[in-house]
């Protein structure tokens, strides 16, 4: 043995070959952690010592190749001054040019992920030949950073420019067959040929067939490109990506102004133009959020991995109440591999069901995502029926009737009686009490809430709540279903609106004051849009269903009553009198015209201006600043109450609710991130100075506390 670490071992094969093998003990996957990097110099120390070595291939023990930088580790090293995490960053670079510079050919084997930092070592070596199964990509700029192991560097020396800017700039995991294509690896082989066919490249190197050391050069020069080209290349490219990233997400702008200012440098000067801007993007509140998402969302799995142990396996699911919604949830079962039946007791709402289900799996056979064959499997995974027939085989039950307490109440009383006693029923419900609706069964700890969100394909949270009597093996196995579905599930307990919802108004509480002292509803969706939401919040409201919105704010305001009640007729009531129901029937706070690809398109109405003029109190000159703070304090101080309550365990599962249940931005990285992006002593002082709106408005007596200790929400 050459070296023997805890993650990396250098062993001797054949006629001088080594293979250097990346196989991180106690790990599930090859990652860059501190340890992987120390025992990564000494290996290299190890082989450039050792004349006997005539070539070198590079493999992995693990399932995958190496997945990327440890950023629960690193995220530490950016708090560190600039200087010391340039010469850092510059120390870690020096062990990957060491590497590359090694004076014997390099094979790198990829058997599966080869993702940031771990794609980075493969362009590191002269040749890569990839797993037909293998994925590769920079996805940096998904954490608001860029490739910071020379990927900046070297993929466009590889490539070329306008691939290497394409595959940074999106992020995006590449399948081996189009990574070979534009030359990233050099061959695609079946996995159990994959160090085969890297001994066979190594051997082709040493004996001088290939010429490992053309093959490299590129990579330490500067970029073959002309001025005039490198101008066309690089100001085209940084118009259409800034186009598509929007203001708020800088990084994949910035790593085409770093390609570019490194194009007339050789590599090791250019490894310090990328050193220093990623110092730069490392230290943005952008890059702070979207690494606080990458780390809830790691807790969030680990959190709903927990209840495996205990899930009972759903091989047979029901859904009661078709339609758009029933149908939803019965694609989105089918197409996951769990067959469904489909209960309504109307024909139409039957066909209205199948219909959505076969409208989504046909939108994604047009689009190649599925084949025709899978198609139809899915659909035959849909058992439409009028009866409970075949319901005494069900394991778990998702209730989707009309949101009315009486009646879901009657419709789960009515299915408990035909299923298996240990069956789990779930209501999707998004407001009513799951305490109350499991009055009306026998077997309440076989009952929990499984909130989906609208539309089902596209959200990707399922709130799972938890009743007073609901047991751990039906929240468990309802987290399995929804994890089985692809769907990211949160636990939260029984509360009106539970957690989203129960934030949600609030903050439509807030845009309703706006409406009272007379602004322009426009201008607030303009406003919010920019701070970054998907759509502003009257868009919102038509979007969502103007009638569902007045339905939700009863049963907050009942739940509620000392914050979310209100007095005399709101925005909300003018529109619902007038039967605006938003999207849905044409007309609310805006009228609504079909496009050219049949989809609602919003426009001005100038109906809608007349009656809101009926519930304007006053007149008040408001900044876009007070707009943003009427809207976002409610929303904040009531995710910290759901927090303080127990809705929720953890902020992080508070935040990534907010992110996956109604689209808060990304880039600000939640409700709780953002009050301590602003700090929280500065975020209760604001509060403060709005408290004359109402009880939506005052921070709690625990938040006072924080501010008063300096305590954050995270770190």
């Amino acid at each position: 043995m050459i070296y023997e670490g805890k993650a990396i071992t250098v062993k001797a094969l054949e006629g001088g070959i080594v293979e250097l093998n990346f196989d991180l003990k106690g790990e599930s996957v090859n990652k860059f952690n501190r340890l992987t990097l120390s025992e990564l110099r000494q290996s290299v120390d190890a082989i450039k010592a050792d004349g006997s070595i005539k070539g070198v291939i590079v493999t992995s023990g693990k399932d995958v190749f190496i997945v990327g930088a440890d950023i629960t580790e690193f995220v530490d090293n950016f708090k560190l001054p600039d200087e010391e995490l340039v010469a850092g960053n510059l120390e870690a670079n020096k062990i990957f040019s060491d590497f590359e510079d090694l004076a014997v050919p390099t094979v790198i084997a990829i058997n599966g992920i080869a993702l940031g930092g771990g794609f980075e070592m493969c362009l590191a070596g002269d040749f890569r030949v990839a797993s037909e199964s293998a994925k590769i990509g920079l996805p940096e700029v998904k954490l608001g950073i860029y490739p910071g192991f020379g990927g900046t560097v070297r993929l466009p020396r590889v490539i070329g420019t306008d691939n290497a800017i394409e595959w940074i700039a999106s992020g995006k995991e590449n399948k081996a067959a189009d990574a070979l294509k534009v030359g990233a690896v050099d061959a695609v082989v079946a996995p159990a040929k994959l160090k085969e066919a890297a001994l066979d490249l190594v051997k082709r190197a040493i004996s001088g067939e290939l010429d490992y050391k053309a093959k490299r050069q590129p990579k330490l020069e500067k970029i073959k490109l002309n001025a005039i080209e490198q101008m066309m290349a690089f100001e085209t490219a940084k118009g259409f990506v800034a186009g598509q990233a929007g203001p708020n997400y800088p990084a994949p702008v910035e790593a085409i102004k770093t390609i570019q200012k490194a194009a007339n440098f050789g590599r090791d000067k250019a490894l310090e133009v990328e050193a220093t801007g990623f110092v730069k993007l490392a230290k943005t509140s952008v890059a702070e959020s979207l690494i606080g998402l990458f780390l809830n969302d790691q807790e969030l799995k680990k959190k709903a991995k927990q209840h495996d142990e205990i899930a009972r396996d759903v091989k047979l699911a029901a859904v009661l109440g078709a339609g758009i919604m029933g149908g939803g949830i019965a694609y989105q079962s089918a197409s996951k591999g769990t067959p469904i039946l489909m209960k309504d007791i109307r024909e139409e709402g039957i066909q209205l069901g199948l219909s959505e289900a076969s409208k989504l799996l046909g939108k994604r056979v047009e689009k190649g995502r599925l084949a025709p064959a899978k198609m139809a499997e899915a659909l035959n995974a849909i058992r439409p029926t009028m009866s409970y027939g075949d319901f005494g085989n069900v394991d778990i039950v998702v209730e989707a009737v009309v949101e009315n307490p009486k009646v879901k109440q009657i419709v789960l009383a009515e299915v408990e009686g035909v299923v298996r006693e240990d069956a789990i029923l779930a209501s999707n419900t998004s407001t009513i009490s799951i305490n109350l609706l499991a009055k009306a069964l026998k077997r309440p700890e076989n009952f929990v809430g499984m909130h989906f969100f609208n539309p089902v394909h596209m959200m990707p949270l399922v709130e799972v709540i938890r009743g007073e009597k609901s047991s751990d093996v039906a929240v468990a196995t309802t987290v399995a279903y929804a994890k089985k579905m692809g769907k990211n599930p949160i636990v939260v307990n029984d509360c009106p609106g539970f957690l989203v919802n129960r934030v949600l108004f609030p903050y439509f509480g807030g845009f309703s004051k706006l409406l009272e002292f007379g602004v322009d509803f426009v201008r607030i969706d303009k406003v919010m849009e920019k701070f970054g939401w998907p759509m502003g919040p009257a868009y919102l409201s038509d979007v969502v269903g103007i009638d569902t919105g007045h339905h939700g704010r009863d049963v907050m305001a009942e739940g509620f009553p000392d914050r979310m009640a209100v007095e005399g007729k709101t925005a909300v009531d003018v529109m619902y009198d007038a039967d605006r129901l938003g999207q849905k029937n044409g007309k609310g706070f805006y009228a609504y015209e079909t496009d050219k690809r049949g989809k609602p398109k919003k426009v001005s109405d100038p109906v809608a201006y007349e009656l809101l003029k009926s519930i304007v109190k006053e007149q008040r000159e408001l900044t876009d600043e007070d707009i943003i703070n009427f809207m976002m304090i409610p929303l904040c101080l009531e995710t910290v109450r759901c927090l303080e309550d127990g809705i929720v365990d953890t902020a992080a599962e508070a935040d990534m609710g907010l992110i996956y249940g109604i689209g808060f931005p990304p880039f600000r990285g939640g409700a709780l991130r953002y009050i301590d992006s602003i700090g929280v002593a500065e975020f209760v002082a604001l509060a403060d100075k709005y408290a004359d709106l109402g009880g939506l408005y005052h921070p709690t007596a625990k938040l006072r506390e924080m501010a008063a200790k300096g305590q954050k929400f995270f770190g």
